[in-house]
């Protein structure tokens, strides 16, 4: 279709499809520095700007929340990058006995929904094998059980195997290690596909909620999302107060992904352009 009606037709349905999409977005950003006396009845047009909110919120100890949230999520997200990239370069490099079963195995964790693995992952928390620690009630049982993730060790290992051989081959003649060679050589490659396990690994572990309920024993250990319950179950806290929490707890995604926007594109189209 072409023309003015196609035009306007396109207008419109683009219209809808950002009513629709951000709409719910820039109301919770304007209702966050408004007052809202109504939870039913969310703005789009700010009348009165005010920082109430968060000031409310910050006395709600939402800045603790922060911290622990930031806590989990930067040393969690660390570990899982190094543990992707060194399971990967084993999974797409080395050739050893058993490797399809563990290829099966990770992609079968996959399978699982998190309130099958709930139970027994209270039990192996409460008591660690072989070392025997009981990691509930800190923050680093947050943390354990995300360091590993089958999906970013799966788009780690499948771009590493599009990676040449020659490249390493060459490194190998020069006298290079393993080690020289992935941190030299392959590693630097692999920089579209960080990008992408990057943001959806500080997405996951940003938005867990399972685990946090799990291993939190104290007010003071909630991360963000599981305070967000917390203050809608306290009727002396206002709507005004949770959509400023709600606002805090959306930020730092928001701002990863635009920071690593060009990486996580050039990963999504790096397989389309090598085929």
């Amino acid at each position: 279709m072409s023309g003015p009606v196609a035009r306007i037709v396109r207008f419109l349905l683009y219209a809808v499809l950002v009513a629709v999409f951000a709409g719910p977005l820039l109301a919770l950003l304007v209702s966050a520095f408004t007052p809202v006396p109504d939870p039913s009845r969310l703005t789009l047009l700010p009348t009165r700007l005010t920082l109430d909110n968060f000031t409310a919120a910050i006395e709600r100890d939402v800045l603790l929340y922060l911290l622990n949230s930031f806590i989990v999520v930067g040393v969690g997200l660390l570990l899982q990058i190094m543990v992707s990239i060194s399971a990967a370069y084993a999974l797409a490099r080395k050739r050893f006995p058993g490797m399809r079963l563990v290829f099966l195995l990770i992609l079968a964790t996959m399978m699982l929904p998190e309130e099958i693995l709930a139970i027994p992952l209270s039990l192996v928390l409460a008591d660690v094998p072989v070392i025997h620690v009981n990691l509930v009630g800190s923050l680093v049982g947050m943390i354990v059980p995300v360091a590993a993730w089958g999906f970013s060790i799966l788009v780690m290992t499948e771009f590493m195997r599009e990676i040449p051989v020659e490249l390493e081959e060459a490194a190998r003649i020069d006298g290079a290690g393993d080690l020289r060679i992935f941190w030299s050589v392959v590693l630097p490659l692999c920089r579209p596909a960080l990008g992408v396990i990057g943001i959806f690994g500080f997405t996951m572990i940003w938005d867990q909620y399972m685990l946090p309920l799990l291993v939190a024993q104290d007010a003071s250990q909630f991360t963000l999302p599981l305070a967000l319950r917390t203050l809608r179950n306290d009727e002396q806290v206002g709507v005004g107060v949770l959509l400023a929490a709600s606002l805090l707890a959306l930020l730092p995604s928001v701002l990863v992904f635009l920071a690593m926007q060009r990486q996580f594109m050039r990963g999504l189209t790096s397989g389309a352009i090598k085929g």
